[in-house]
């Protein structure tokens, strides 16, 4: 079995980044936009605990989930290939 990478890629990239999105604005909600740098703030430039900060979290998270979801099955495909077929019994 083949996996679509173009598909993968668009599916894990929306997944974490409306997953991030969603986590950041639930602990606003909760706690109250604090601006305050995170440990994903520092790998993701310009992210904290802010509206404005979620908004570009979203976005580094879509191209990583992108670039992440496109190298899982760019390997799985080639690993898969490489494998003998299971016959039918």
């Amino acid at each position: 079995m083949k996996l679509d990478v173009k598909g993968l890629a668009l599916t894990a990239g929306l997944f974490w980044g409306f997953g991030l999105l969603f986590i950041t604005w639930w602990i606003i909600l909760l706690e109250g936009a604090s601006g305050e740098i995170t440990l994903i703030g520092r790998v993701y430039l310009g992210y904290n605990l802010s509206i404005g900060g979620s908004i570009i979290g979203f976005f580094w998270a879509f191209f990583d989930g992108l670039i992440g979801g496109a190298l899982f099955a760019w390997v799985y495909n080639k690993i898969s290939a490489s494998l003998p077929a299971k016959a039918n019994s």
